[in-house]
């Protein structure tokens, strides 16, 4: 998969950021989100001239920097101080970990908010570089972070089209990383596959494949995420292709396959690193879920049911896991049969895209604790939310 942008591009769009690599600055945005301007001179303790990296949290609009959303900086390397070998203690903040590429690193913060907000980043860097690098040119005049280097920039593999600075902003680019996983498969792009769709894929999943042998329908679009328009309907494209150019705005790796997951082509799922199964009372189901633990895949097998009460309706929504040590429990529990109910009802255009959209969330939730990014201390493998008593119910826990 080629890589979506380059830094460079990233650089040359915002006027602020390409006048400081134009005026020498070593200045890059990093995979984590963060905005970095290297080989800044310092003074340590012990009056030597050392060097250092500023960063700073970066709030861009689309691919162009917007203004600054805070006035602090993070300082990696050392504690900058004064030509006397004094701490700066007067604008450092605090000492509080980085999140960069590498993961986390330790830094000091800086603190000099200004009586109107910064214009730019080249506003607030540039004031930032001559706070920490004046003291060193009182010891060494000739020192700057001017150093004109020809920066190669790091090819940025993401999938992403622009940038997601929210894991930088929150310290948690190393977290994020554990949902960096090769290939993820969604079997069934009805109500809750497409709300699992519109989850994940703000993920940095590599590729995710879309199974599905079905047409987008008008019913459909009132049960899915975002809002099809009246000219693609009467187009009547097939789901995978329409989710497919949904996606493609946002990131690359979105995999369309016109079929439905049977028995006879379940091969096709050989190879995924996670499969989500959104088909309820699919009759090849057993047939895709002995496959799947033959392969050795994990996945999570969903189930909704929907029942009308007089004139109102009721309903339970069901999330089972299955992993290579643990796997008895999806035929024991009858995790592989539709919960019983009125399939027509559910099948009628009615308003329940809440309910895929909750279902869809506890399933990536799940997954979310199976990659490592949430804490699970239950460690159920089956849960079932039950809407008339707005209860979550754990029916197995493994520890």
């Amino acid at each position: 998969m080629e890589p979506s942008s380059m830094s460079t591009a990233r650089i040359s769009r915002s006027p602020d950021l390409l006048q400081l690599r134009m005026e020498g600055y070593e200045v890059r945005v990093s995979n984590a989100g963060l905005l970095e301007v290297g080989n800044v001179p310092f003074v340590r303790s012990d009056r030597t001239i050392s060097r250092g990296t500023i960063v700073s949290e970066l709030n861009l609009q689309g691919d162009r920097t917007g203004p600054p959303g805070h006035h602090t900086v993070w300082f990696v390397g050392g504690v900058p101080c004064d030509a006397k070998g004094q701490q700066l203690d007067h604008v450092i903040n605090i000492n509080s970990p980085v999140a960069t590429d590498k993961g986390q690193v330790s830094g000091v913060q800086f603190s000099s908010k200004p009586d109107t907000p910064y214009p730019s980043y080249y506003a607030k860097l540039t004031l930032y570089i001559n706070m920490i690098q004046g003291p060193a040119q009182r010891i060494a005049p000739t020192d700057t972070a001017q150093t004109y280097r020809e920066i190669v920039d790091d090819d940025d593999c993401s999938v992403f089209k622009y940038i997601d600075t929210g894991p930088g902003r929150s310290g948690i680019a190393n977290l994020t990383e554990t949902l960096n996983i090769p290939k993820v498969a969604i079997v069934g792009l009805g109500g809750t596959g497409s709300y699992v769709l519109d989850l994940i894929a703000k993920t940095p999943i590599r590729e995710i494949h879309l199974f599905d042998g079905d047409v987008l329908y008008s019913h459909n679009a009132f049960r899915a995420p975002g809002a099809a328009s009246l000219d693609l309907l009467r187009s009547s494209p097939k789901k995978v292709v329409y989710y497919q150019s949904v996606y493609e705005n946002m990131r690359v790796g979105v995999v369309p396959h016109d079929c439905y997951i049977t028995e006879g082509n379940v091969d096709e799922l050989m190879g995924m690193e996670f499969v989500f199964l959104c088909v309820d009372g699919d009759a090849d189901k057993p047939a895709i879920v002995r496959a799947l633990e033959q392969y050795g895949t994990s996945f999570i097998d969903v189930g909704m049911d929907v029942q009308q009460v007089g004139d109102q309706l009721t309903g339970v929504m069901r999330t089972s896991a299955s992993v290579p040590e643990r796997r008895k429990h999806i035929w024991e529990r009858g995790g592989l049969d539709p919960i019983p109910g009125d399939k027509d009802l559910y099948d009628r255009d009615i308003q329940i895209a809440d309910l895929n959209a909750l279902n869809a969330s506890l399933a990536v939730i799940k997954w979310k604790k199976m990659a490592g990014l949430y804490v699970d201390l239950a460690r159920e493998h089956t849960s079932v939310y039950c809407l008339n008593g707005n209860y979550l119910v754990n029916e197995d826990q493994h520890r």
